[in-house]
């Protein structure tokens, strides 16, 4: 929402999350993440006394301020939980320097990559569905036509939407898009735009009137997988796209200065530019001029998971409760 406070929204979830489960009362939560949302329902479930799983959890940047507040949020998750569904054997070991016992510490991959797989599959079985997704995002006919449609024609997708980025982070990310329009005169751009008022109004100032950068409504998860699947790599800010993307063979240049998302940094599956418009534009031109580098990267493997994660998490909580 416009505006939305941090502290109003920790208390609404808060309460409404307290009264539903003091009414339902579970057996178990599990909350995924790290949004504010998660910590509100931890503290709920906790407060009433019922066992909580976090999946997707152990990640770490150990800076507060970035991301912010997700890095303090699944800092404060972890303590409330009984159980600790990790993605990768790095996430665990960052529980367990937090003295978070190991027996409740779980290597199962990020149930994100099973609902990935899942869909990729079922959008890839379909015929092809450009003009629908162009109808529902507000995609341009020009972009439609001269590179959704166009097998041979190269185009990057974009997300940026960090908080910490607010402000004259975004100008630099505007910044850098339109200079690689520019150089990359065959290429285009296609910036699922954020809600937010902070996002929204810089990128369509500065954006909004060049015929190849594709300034589009935020994409529903299915149409959000059919683009990852097309696009010929991700610029992102986004701590799913870093996983979900070098899952369907796209590398990932990270517009932030910390990930808690390391492997990926590690595998060459991602690369860690930050929001400085000289390093986003150096780092996109090896992808664009160097036609092997970008192949090589995409067929590195992802580190995240297998597609296996949520059975891996049935059988654990099925033997606990």
């Amino acid at each position: 929402k416009p505006g939305q406070d941090l502290t109003g929204l920790t208390a609404r979830v808060l309460q409404a999350v307290g009264a539903y489960l003091e009414e339902t009362r579970p057996d178990a939560v599990l909350v995924q993440g790290d949004t504010t949302s998660v910590l509100a329902s931890a503290m709920a479930a906790f407060y009433q006394n019922i066992p909580v799983g976090h999946v997707e959890a152990g990640l770490r940047t150990y800076d507060m301020q970035s991301p912010w507040p997700e890095e303090m949020n699944r800092r404060l998750v972890s303590p409330l939980c009984r159980w600790h569904f990790l993605p990768t054997e790095v996430s665990k070991a960052n529980l367990l320097n937090e003295k978070i016992c190991e027996a409740s510490c779980h290597v199962t991959g990020n149930t994100v990559i099973d609902s990935l797989l899942w869909m990729s599959n079922k959008v890839n079985a379909e015929e092809d569905r450009s003009v629908a997704v162009a109808e529902r995002l507000n995609i341009p006919v020009f972009f439609r036509e001269n590179f959704l449609e166009q097998k041979d024609k190269r185009w990057i997708l974009v997300t940026a939407h960090r908080r910490e980025s607010h402000g004259g982070g975004f100008d630099d990310i505007c910044k850098a898009l339109r200079q690689l329009a520019e150089d990359h005169p065959g290429v285009g751009i296609l910036y699922p735009v954020h809600l937010n008022p902070a996002v929204r109004e810089p990128v369509m100032e500065q954006l909004g009137n060049h015929e190849r950068i594709a300034l589009v409504e935020p994409a529903g998860y299915e149409d959000f997988v059919w683009l990852m699947n097309r696009c010929y790599f991700a610029l992102s800010d986004s701590g799913g796209v870093q996983e979900e993307a070098p899952s369907l063979g796209k590398p990932v240049l990270v517009m932030r200065d910390t990930t808690e998302r390391p492997e990926g940094v590690e595998a060459g599956t991602c690369e860690l530019i930050g929001t400085d418009p000289k390093k986003i534009c150096t780092a996109a031109r090896v992808l664009l001029e160097e036609g092997a580098e970008c192949e090589r990267r995409s067929q590195l493997k992802n580190p995240y998971g297998d597609g296996k994660a949520a059975k891996r998490i049935r059988t654990i909580l099925e033997a606990s409760l």
